[in-house]
């Protein structure tokens, strides 16, 4: 009797990259931007992707997005397919299922029109009704505390203020998935953490799956999940948690893994490497509880 195949990779989940590639074509030459990438976000979950230039981050966002499209592997958010999306389903994927948030204010604000009129716009071209629109409006805008702003123009916010009526428009149409693009960067600690504040109230109160692309450890370190990549790969994870120490203080425990891909591929980083001098060839043995990895050095 044959076997079952069991339930496919991420079946659960509200995103799903699996072995995902992006190639670029420069002229004669390609650019690999993602190599294989993995990655299962759940909904509900609030996660910080972060890595250095060139690590692919921002191509993943694009992705997401539907402003991309994949070169190979595989790639769903909720039900939709992201390899085999028409445009015109691109266009409805992009005004329905997924919010953007750009590091730019802008991309995100039309300068001739007021905060109630931004967040209107999207819901306009969805075709909501206009009493619906106005109503969802004004409770967007009260709920990250910029209420104030409903008939003022960007030139007339500041930073802060401008950030938090951009996630109201990427959260205008309901999205299931706010996606937002160094939210944080242009911005000082105290306005970056009103910001933050309003993402949060999006992920907890509105119910919406948040994920941040950003470099910034204070927003990475304030989120439960941050997902490093390098190399166009997921390489590594820090996973938080509250607990109660002896003392009966409440603190959050962090702890980073490594992440192994569906090929069996696991990134060891490069302190690590350089501590122990892995180079292109290491020994691996396998232990009661662990797998070791040491030096290619001759008997």
């Amino acid at each position: 009797m044959p076997r079952s195949a069991g339930p496919e990779f991420g079946s659960d989940a509200l995103i799903v990259c699996d072995n995902l590639v992006r190639i670029y074509q420069t002229g004669s030459v390609e650019v690999q931007a993602l190599q294989g990438l993995d990655l299962l976000v759940d909904a509900g979950e609030m996660v910080a992707i972060v890595g250095a230039s060139g690590s692919g981050k921002s191509t993943l966002l694009s992705l997401l997005a539907g402003i991309d499209a994949p070169t190979a592997g595989r790639a769903r958010v909720g039900d939709w397919d992201l390899m085999s999306m028409t445009r015109r389903q691109r266009v409805h994927y992009r005004r329905h299922t997924v919010g953007i948030v750009r590091q730019q204010t802008a991309r995100n604000l039309v300068p001739y029109l007021t905060a109630e009129q931004m967040v209107d716009l999207p819901m306009t071209l969805a075709g909501v009704p206009r009493r619906e629109r106005r109503t969802r409006a004004g409770e967007l805008l009260e709920a990250v505390g910029v209420a104030h702003c409903l008939g003022r123009r960007p030139a007339q916010m500041s930073g802060g203020e401008q950030m938090r009526v951009a996630i109201c428009v990427g959260m205008a149409n309901r999205p299931q998935v706010l996606l937002a693009d160094e939210p944080t960067g242009e911005l000082d600690t105290g306005t970056s953490a009103e910001v933050f504040g309003a993402l949060r109230t999006a992920n907890e109160q509105l119910g919406v799956t948040v994920v941040i692309v950003t470099h910034d450890p204070d927003v990475s370190g304030q989120v439960a999940r941050t997902v490093a990549i390098r190399a166009g790969r997921t390489s590594s994870e820090v996973l938080r948690r509250s607990t109660t120490g002896a003392d009966g203080e409440h603190e959050v425990v962090a702890e980073e893994y490594a992440i192994m891909d569906r090929a069996g591929r696991v990134q060891v980083p490069k302190d690590y490497r350089e501590a122990l001098a892995l180079t292109r060839r290491v020994r691996l043995a396998l232990e009661t509880d662990q797998v070791a990895i040491r030096p290619d050095v001759p008997a």
